[in-house]
C-alpha cells in the first residue's frame, strides 16, 4: 500500500512554496516532520511583532482511516528510537520520502501561521492546508554556529533572509516563555556512539543549543494553536496531558530537597514556578543532577486523552500534539480532526475513529510507555557492554537511589546506573528508612543517602541484562566502616 502512494499535488492546497521554510534536526536523521519560516509582522498594529510559520508533513493524505497503513500505525502508536536503528511507525517509503519534508522538492503539509506581539504572545493564529518546498534541510550545529557568526556554503544565503527572523522571533517567544514558567529540567541526554562493528566507541551527552530551544518553542506554540483551534471548532481531539504531581510525590521531593539544604515551599498550590526557584537555587551545585532527577521523579507521566485536563509541565491550558504526525499516531489524529473541522477533504477523521478515541488515547498511551522502556532497556545493555571492559575500575557518582535491597549509584561521565547490593555493604545490618531514602548501619550509624557523592569500584557488567554491580568504597569521601555482624545482616 505504501509502495502505491503518489506524490501529492498542489490541487485544492494554498501554494507555499516560495516561502523558505527550513527544517532543523539532528544531522544524522533520516525523516523530516516539521520546517519553520519567520518575519517580522508588517502589521502597523502590531509593531515589532513577528509572523511565524510551522509547516508540517501531511500524512493524513496518505494514511487514509480503516486503510492496512493505518491498523498498522495505530498497532504501532509511534517510532522508537535505538542507537543503531529506528522502528519507524509507517513505512520507509513514506517516512523516508513522501512525507519527509527534504530539501527542495515539494511536499504538501498542513501549516499554521502564529502572530506574536513583541513580547512573544500569541494574538492570533490560522491553519491551512498547502504544498511546501524546503530551502534547505539544516542541522542544529550548523544553524547555531551560523548565528554565532560562522556560516558554512548553506547556511551563509540564509543568514539574513531566514536564521536571523528565526533567532528574532524566538527571543520574543522566549520573554513568553520566561513569564509563563514552564518547567525548567536541566537534564542532558545522552548519546551513544556505535562503530560500524556495532560495538559502542563512545557515550558522550548532547549539548544543548538555543537551535534546539528555537525549534522546541516553535512546535510547542504549534500545538496549542491546534489544540485552541480545535477546541474552539468543538472538534473531537486527542489532548496531551500532564497532571500535576501527587502529594505523596511532592512530600518525597520535599525532604531530598531539604536534606540537601533547600526548601520547596508547603501549604500552597503548586506552581511550575515553585519548582524552578528549587532547581535554580541548586543550578551549579553539586546537588544540581540530583534536584533535576528527583523532581523528575516526583511527576506524573504525561498521556493522551480525548478529555483536556492541562498539561501541568508545559504550564498551558491546550496542548495538543500536532508537529509529529510521522513518527506518532496521536499527531495523525489530530491532523485529520483539522481536516475534518476545517472541510479540507474527505480524508479527516472518520465516525468510527471518533467513537474509538478513547480506547486510541489508551492503545498509544501503552506504546509510548512501551516504546520508553525499550528505548532506556537498549540504552542499559549498551553501556554495560561498553564498561564490561572496565570491570574492577574505580568511579565516581552519586548516589541515586535507595531500596530496602541497596543504593544505586550515577556514575560520572556515561550516567550510567549501577546497583550497591546491600550484602556488599560492610559487616553490619543497615535499617531502609524509605522516607528519608537513607540505609542507616545499625552498628556505626553510617548513613547512605540520595544525592552523596561515592566511590565506587565496578564489580559485574552484564550486557544481556543491562546490569550493573558496584562495591561501595567511600560516601562523601569517607571509607565505609566495618561493623561487627556479617556483611548486611543483623548480628
Amino acid at each position: 500500500q505504501a509502495d502505491a502512494c503518489k506524490p501529492v499535488g498542489v490541487k485544492a492546497r494554498e501554494d507555499l512554496r516560495d516561502m523558505s521554510f527550513v527544517t532543523i534536526d539532528p544531522s544524522d536523521a533520516r525523516d523530516h516532520d516539521d520546517a519553520c519560516f519567520a518575519q517580522a509582522d508588517d502589521d502597523p498594529e502590531n509593531p515589532d511583532g513577528h509572523v511565524i510559520w510551522v509547516a508540517i508533513a501531511d500524512v493524513a493524505a496518505y494514511v487514509r482511516p480503516g486503510s492496512a497503513l493505518d491498523r498498522e500505525a495505530r498497532t504501532r502508536g509511534n517510532s522508537s528510537y535505538f542507537p543503531d536503528r529506528v522502528v519507524p511507525m509507517l513505512p520507509d517509503r513514506l517516512s523516508g520520502d513522501l512525507c519527509s519534508l527534504h530539501e527542495h522538492v515539494p511536499r504538501p503539509c498542513i501549516a499554521v501561521r502564529m502572530q506574536l506581539d513583541k513580547d512573544g504572545n500569541k494574538i492570533g493564529h490560522g491553519f491551512v492546508r498547502g504544498l511546501m518546498r524546503s530551502a534547505a534541510s539544516l542541522a542544529y550545529e550548523e544553524v547555531q554556529a551560523a548565528i554565532d557568526g560562522d556560516v558554512n556554503e548553506r547556511t551563509g544565503p540564509l543568514l539574513t533572509t531566514v536564521i536571523e527572523p528565526l533567532y528574532a522571533a524566538y527571543a520574543a517567544l522566549k520573554r513568553a516563555r520566561d513569564a509563563r514558567q514552564p518547567l525548567e529540567l536541566d537534564l542532558p541526554e545522552r548519546r551513544i556512539e556505535l562503530g560500524d562493528d556495532g560495538v559502542v566507541h563512545s557515550v558522550n551527552f548532547r549539548e544543548r543549543l538555543d537551535a534546539h530551544r528555537l525549534i522546541e518553542e516553535f512546535m510547542i506554540l504549534a500545538n496549542v494553536a491546534a489544540a485552541e483551534t480545535l477546541t474552539a471548532k468543538q472538534s473531537p481531539l486527542l489532548f496531551r496531558v500532564h497532571e500535576e504531581p501527587s502529594p505523596e510525590k511532592l512530600d518525597s521531593l520535599r525532604e531530598v530537597a531539604q536534606a540537601a539544604g533547600y526548601n520547596l515551599a508547603k501549604g500552597q498550590v503548586l506552581q511550575t514556578r515553585h519548582l524552578n526557584l528549587l532547581l535554580r537555587a541548586a543550578e551549579g551545585s553539586d546537588d544540581d543532577e540530583l534536584i533535576n532527577l528527583s523532581t523528575l521523579r516526583s511527576m506524573t507521566q504525561a498521556y493522551y486523552s480525548p478529555q483536556n485536563f492541562g498539561h501541568f509541565g508545559l504550564a498551558l491550558q491546550h496542548y495538543a500534539h500536532f508537529t509529529s504526525p510521522i513518527r506518532r499516531y496521536a499527531d495523525l489524529i489530530v491532523h485529520r480532526a483539522l481536516i475534518s473541522s476545517h472541510g479540507w477533504g474527505k480524508d479527516g477523521l472518520a465516525q468510527e475513529e471518533i467513537e474509538q478515541l478513547d480506547k486510541t488515547a489508551e492503545h498509544i498511551s501503552d506504546t509510548e510507555r512501551r516504546s520508553m522502556m525499550a528505548e532506556r532497556d537498549t540504552t542499559d545493555r549498551y553501556l554495560a557492554s561498553y564498561l564490561s571492559e572496565r570491570v574492577g575500575n574505580e568511579f565516581s557518582g552519586r548516589i541515586s537511589g535507595i531500596a530496602r535491597f541497596g543504593a544505586f549509584v550515577k556514575m560520572d561521565g556515561t550516567g550510567a546506573d549501577g546497583l550497591i547490593p546491600i550484602r556488599s555493604l560492610g559487616r553490619e545490618y543497615f535499617h531502609f528508612d524509605r522516607d528519608a531514602g537513607t540505609l542507616m548501619g545499625a552498628d556505626t550509624g553510617f548513613t547512605i543517602g540520595i544525592g552523596q557523592r561515592a566511590t565506587v569500584r565496578l564489580v559485574q557488567a552484564t550486557p544481556v541484562t543491562g546490569g550493573l554491580e558496584l562495591e561501595l568504597l567511600s560516601v562523601e569521601d569517607k571509607a565505609l566502616p566495618q561493623g561487627r555482624g556479617p556483611a548486611g545482616r543483623r548480628p
